[in-house]
């Protein structure tokens, strides 16, 4: 192993200020993805923790931005200047960055470099927010800012690595002909993927919220507190995944302007297929359509498109979304009444699943031989290595970072217990007969 192997990046055509511009562009309308989701994610839990939910949000997208710039990007090696390689079976493998600490030298990388490192960051906001919906209504604020501290300082950069960063499941291309290497354009698996495995690692460690799987029954229904802030999150969200795709499809596939429209096109179409089909499922299951699942399905449609929208056809992303629409709701009914998983935003299911089902979905749809073998490789990466690598940094962090609340602080709300006040001061919140 090599420990300071300086990288060589691979050839590209100069980034235009034209393209430079546009996608710059498109980086900041892209924020708008993640204040979607963290209002979907909002409106799913209990009114009485809705205040330190989206203060959430903001603290976890200070700690990462910052973990991101002092330690995470080094890690990431987005700016291309030295790596860890590994050497075996006549092959060199990178498997971690290490550009200079504290982003020395941004301010001269390539302007293609400079957008990369700009996506990162707010990939690494939205990977870290994701397990936070999961643990609504019992996670503590400084127990969410330490894991994701952890997810931006470590775990974040080194898939990053892997695959944006030229490691080595981008290598697996050129070193084995698998078609052109693990290709993730848009972060399925640097950002839903793995805050969806951080949101299962989270609920089996912190447990569900108290009363919703009694003794003496199945699990009781805790509605979310405002389906209008889970509908208008949808819409807003969808505005920011188009800029999202698009962008993600310029720099980490290096797709030509021209090829941008189609790259929205199928977003769009990913995401309204797989509405159709959450609603259909829906309504044959109970009779009557679920408006919580309904949005469940749109995101799952938004997340599946991150990784095949800028890299399918239309009726390849229509496909693709309506199996997400179809297998969410699903998978949500599956988790809490067979495997007893309090996960009150469905993340595990919207962000993890959708989210490995998009990796695949390239690999199905790609003309090229051998890229679903890179693609299955890529996602048996994650689910065998970074799963029990999150898990085990959560359970260590636990004993440090006390992650559920005590019981009186989810009787009263976290609202109350943490910030000393609600989200609706005006409105008397009654306390939940189910609470036991």
């Amino acid at each position: 192993m090599n420990a300071a192997a300086p990288m060589i990046p691979i050839p590209e055509a100069a980034m235009s200020e034209t393209v430079f511009a546009f996608t710059l562009a498109l980086l900041l309308l892209a924020p708008l993805a993640i204040a979607g989701m963290a209002l979907v994610n909002t409106g799913l839990a209990r009114s009485r923790s809705a205040a330190q939910a989206l203060l959430g949000y903001l603290a976890l997208w200070a700690v990462t931005a910052i973990g991101f710039a002092l330690v995470g990007a080094s890690f990431a090696g987005t700016l291309k200047t030295h790596e860890i390689v590994l050497h075996a079976g006549g092959k060199t493998w990178s498997v971690l960055g290490l550009d200079p600490w504290l982003l020395h030298g941004l301010g001269s990388a390539a302007p293609q470099m400079q957008l990369a490192l700009l996506f990162e960051f707010m990939a690494v906001a939205m990977a870290a927010m994701v397990p936070w919906g999961s643990g609504a209504d019992r996670w503590r604020l400084p127990g969410g800012c330490a894991s994701a501290a952890v997810l931006s300082g470590f775990v974040f950069p080194l898939v990053a690595h892997w695959i944006w960063g030229g490691g080595w499941l981008a290598q697996l291309g050129a070193n084995f002909g698998l078609g052109a290497g693990f290709l993730d354009g848009g972060g399925a698996a640097t950002v839903h993927a793995l805050g969806g495995m951080a949101a299962l690692a989270l609920v089996w460690i912190a447990g569900p919220r108290r009363g919703k799987f009694p003794r003496e029954g199945l699990s009781t229904a805790i509605p979310g507190h405002n389906a209008v802030y889970v509908l208008f999150g949808c819409l807003l969200a969808l505005v920011g995944w188009l800029a999202w795709n698009a962008a993600g499809a310029v720099i980490w596939l290096h797709a030509p302007l021209a090829a941008l429209p189609e790259t929205a096109i199928n977003t769009l179409l990913s995401a309204a297929a797989a509405l159709v089909a959450t609603y259909s499922v829906t309504r044959v299951r109970f009779g009557k359509p679920d408006a919580s699942l309904c949005a469940n399905g749109w995101l799952a449609g938004l997340v599946t498109s991150t990784a095949c929208a800028a890299l399918t056809t239309p009726l390849e992303a229509i496909f693709a979304g309506a199996v997400a629409g179809i297998f969410t709701p699903l998978l949500v009914e599956v988790l809490e009444l067979a495997l007893s998983i309090d996960d009150p935003s469905g993340a595990i299911a919207v962000h993890g699943a959708s989210g490995l089902w998009g990796l695949v979905a390239v690999g199905f749809f790609a003309p090229q031989a051998g890229q679903l073998t890179a693609q299955l490789v890529g996602v048996a990466a994650l689910l065998g290595v970074i799963l029990p690598l999150i898990y085990l940094l959560y359970a260590l962090l636990n004993r440090v970072v006390a992650f559920r609340v005590d019981p009186d602080g989810e009787r009263i709300g976290m609202d109350l217990h943490e910030l000393g006040g609600g989200a609706y001061p005006e409105f008397v919140i009654h306390r939940d007969e189910s609470y036991r």
